[in-house]
């Protein structure tokens, strides 16, 4: 089930969105990562948030073309994990700015730019657009099998538990309505990587908002190292249970 059968939102007619992007030590990837993003479509801007990465990334998007204008930047004192960052942005985003829409996205092209005009259409309509690897089979690029195996087992075994009727619950390549975020109570989110993705569509889909799947290509990235750790995969197996557990409007 790709389309929640719950009520539709008001057209949106989007005129400005915005991608947030998590840094850290990302400073080989960014420079033709943001170009990339802002190419797809005059409405996008892009806002890093970076978490004082020591390879100088924060130097390379201040550097870059549009910066200050389609191209922002948060900057924070240490690093403090991806949902973290996440949560960061999206509030800076709804105190600061009118944007109507708000990206996640991975800043090492695992995420395909070429993506987001689809993103953009569907946001339209949906409250929440999330993009599926495991949609129509299994779109994953230069994974090794153990790592694909734990992906596909963590989403079989989050959508047993929490019932959320989803494919992929635990990809970050993904689109707000401004509206959906406001819903949300950002200060009581605290987890990170898949648990962070997992939380974020659970309040979603408990507060009925109209969520659509769309598939996408993940790629592995090419440069840079994973941030994937065990820690990130036990918060995740204990989170699912915490929020069937927990009283969640």
């Amino acid at each position: 089930m790709t389309d929640r059968s719950f009520a539709t939102p008001p057209p949106l007619n989007l005129t400005r969105a915005v991608v947030v992007v998590p840094t850290y030590n990302e400073a080989d990837n960014v420079g033709r990562l943001i170009p990339s993003i802002l190419a797809q479509d005059p409405r996008l801007s892009v806002l890093v948030v970076d978490d004082n990465s020591p390879d100088g990334t924060a130097a390379v998007v201040k550097g870059l073309d549009g910066f200050g204008d389609r191209i922002l930047i948060l900057e924070r004192e240490r690093k403090q994990g991806l949902g973290a960052a996440y949560i960061a942005g999206f509030k800076w985003v709804l105190a600061n700015t009118d944007f109507q829409a708000v990206f996640e996205m991975d800043a090492d092209f695992s995420h395909d730019p070429a993506a987001l005009p689809q993103f953009l259409e569907h946001i339209e309509t949906h409250d929440l657009v999330l993009g599926s690897r495991y949609l129509y089979g299994i779109t994953v690029v230069n994974w090794p099998l153990s790592r694909l195996i734990l992906s596909v087992g963590a989403n079989i075994y989050a959508r047993f538990v929490t019932g959320m009727p989803l494919k992929d619950s635990t990809g970050g390549f993904k689109c707000f309505r401004r509206s959906t975020l406001q819903q949300l109570p950002l200060d009581s989110i605290k987890s990170d990587g898949y648990s962070f993705q997992i939380e974020m569509n659970y309040h979603c889909w408990r507060r009925r908002l109209r969520i659509k799947e769309i598939p996408i290509m993940f790629v592995d990235r090419q440069v840079g190292v994973s941030k994937m750790s065990r820690r990130i995969v036990i918060e995740a197996m204990w989170m699912v249970w915490a929020l069937r557990l927990r009283r969640i409007p």
